[in-house]
């Protein structure tokens, strides 16, 4: 089931995206995040009114997605930057598709023109899932991070949501 996020969450997604925060280079984040954080994190951006969403399996939450705004400026307030992680144990299955196009789906019946996904390379996973839901990559950045002692490049991948 995809559901809205909320607060009552926040220690499970904590819990998910921390695994990527200490074994990968996914996330630049280095510090873990504890669940009051993540319950900042999550309430910011629903006062923002985008979207926050939650995959989960018997009230398990296993994975999680939301937009952000792309930039503050706001000749940019139709463009977002979307974010998913899952749970390990669910990875490979279909359901990061199917949380990702639903939270595409949200965005453009809120009227966002654009969508963006950055992703640390490699990773042909996210690349694939990325470009199966009709995203094209339009740049890629040279060794902008350094996480796990190793530069990393960032490519980005855009989808027009309304046209």
């Amino acid at each position: 089931m995809i559901r809205s996020a909320n607060n009552a969450d926040a220690a499970k997604i904590a819990e998910i995206y921390n695994h990527y925060i200490a074994h990968t280079v996914i996330t630049f984040e280095n510090e873990l995040v504890s669940p009051t954080e993540m319950s900042l994190r999550i309430s910011a951006i629903l006062d923002a009114s985008l979207p926050y969403l939650v995959v989960e399996n018997e009230n398990e939450v296993f994975g999680f997605a939301y937009a952000t705004r792309w930039r503050p400026r706001s000749a940019y307030q139709n463009s977002v930057e979307t974010t998913i992680y899952l749970s390990q144990a669910y990875l490979g299955n279909g359901f990061g598709k199917l949380l990702y196009a639903e939270l595409l789906l949200r965005l453009a019946a809120a009227d966002f023109h654009t969508a963006i996904g950055g992703i640390a390379l490699p990773n042909a996973a996210s690349v694939n899932l990325h470009e199966s839901l009709g995203f094209k990559k339009v740049a890629q950045f040279q060794e902008v991070g350094y996480k796990l002692d190793r530069w990393v490049d960032v490519g980005y991948w855009q989808v027009m949501l309304q046209r």
